[in-house]
């Protein structure tokens, strides 16, 4: 796509009268260095910790602390944690969103070629703004935006919003566009993980409990109206139903705390200690039903930081359950909540040779009055 700079907005130069317009698909996760090294790691934590979404802290006080004192120690300390768990691929968060991209594209551009589909991060690459920019260049009209969040949180699911709209602004003739919010308890969802829980079952048997392992906020977010925690909630007790289990069954925490502020409780690592020590629980099972694909927070941090603790504190069998990743049941999914997004939104009533002939009629008007092309 050719983008040309008037002004303060972008100019799409490739435009052209009666040209078919597309329905552009735009799937987003958080994000990834592109190496497990300080060097990779330091950019891309300055862009996470820099948004003020994530650290509600006043920029003034943060300012100081995030470049003279976080990013000198943490990009070390990450690039060790990434390294224990990059392939030979690179980044599993990277990995499983190419695979969801492909696996999309499969199912959702075979049926309909004016859909065109894209993913990007929402820190780091590929930007937001060039999947947008790409999305523009093929003639897309209509944008669909999926943020790979479950549920909603102002430090995901929102910061994906707020950069969406900062680079549709800075274009001369944006799309339209829709959003989704959340699927914490769309039904295909809740099924999907029941499944991969039973399928890890009959595999290596049923655990003495099973852990709901979710990402964590500042408890500020609760108190001040964002609906994350509850959301959290209602997966679990719905996924805990779809398996039919007991309230003793299964438990819920709160995983990667950051910093010193309370955050949402109870937290990931005292409750697998406490399971151990106080309920004598010997066979565990963690799962993470609030990422779509596994990552840094599952790989290393579940699997790898938790798995110890609880071994430690006299738990004997500790497992983690993978997440959806781009599995049949994944892609089944990601296909599902587009088309449920998508719907009503084609692009006229019209039969698909009158549509032909309506655009070839308005491409002969613009040219008569003086379009170039």
């Amino acid at each position: 796509m050719t983008m040309l700079g008037t002004r303060k907005f972008l100019a799409n130069l490739n435009y052209e009268h009666g040209r078919p317009e597309k329905i552009g698909v735009l799937l987003v996760n958080l994000g990834t260095p592109e190496a497990p090294t300080p060097t990779a790691v330091r950019p891309y934590l300055k862009e996470f910790l820099s948004d003020p979404r994530v650290v509600e802290i006043p920029r003034l006080i943060w300012w100081p602390i995030l470049n003279l004192i976080i990013l000198n120690i943490r990009p070390k300390k990450s690039a060790e944690k990434y390294a224990s768990v990059w392939t030979k691929d690179g980044s599993p968060l990277m990995v499983n969103s190419i695979g969801q991209l492909n696996g999309l594209k499969r199912v959702l551009t075979e049926a309909n070629k004016k859909i065109a589909v894209e993913f990007a991060m929402r820190y780091g690459n590929p930007s937001i703004d060039a999947a947008i920019l790409r999305m523009m260049g093929q003639d897309v009209q209509k944008l669909f935006i999926l943020p790979l969040y479950p549920q909603y949180s102002g430090s995901t699911t929102a910061t994906v919003f707020d950069k969406v709209f900062e680079s549709i602004a800075k274009l001369r003739n944006p799309p339209s566009l829709r959003l989704r919010k959340s699927f914490h308890d769309y039904p295909m969802y809740i099924a999907s993980i029941a499944s991969d829980i039973e399928k890890y079952w009959s595999r290596n048997g049923k655990p003495d409990q099973l852990l709901f392992s979710f990402h964590g906020v500042p408890l500020r977010s609760l108190q001040d109206g964002d609906p994350y925690h509850c959301q959290c909630h209602k997966t679990a007790r719905l996924v805990a139903e779809k398996l039919s289990l007991e309230d003793s069954d299964w438990t819920i925490s709160f995983q990667s705390r950051f910093g010193k502020a309370e955050w949402l409780k109870p937290y990931t690592t005292s409750t697998i200690v406490k399971l151990a020590r106080e309920r004598n629980i010997k066979k565990l099972h963690v799962i993470c039903p609030g990422f779509i694909s596994d990552c840094l927070e599952t790989l290393e941090e579940i699997n790898m930081e938790a798995r110890e603790d609880f071994l430690e504190a006299g738990g004997s069998d500790f497992r983690y359950i993978p997440c959806l990743n781009f599995s049949e049941n994944a892609i089944k999914l990601i296909h599902s909540l587009v088309l449920d997004d998508l719907e009503g939104w084609g692009n006229n009533e019209l039969e698909e040779d009158e549509k032909e002939k309506e655009l070839l009629l308005q491409r002969k008007k613009a040219l008569l009055l003086g379009a170039k092309k």
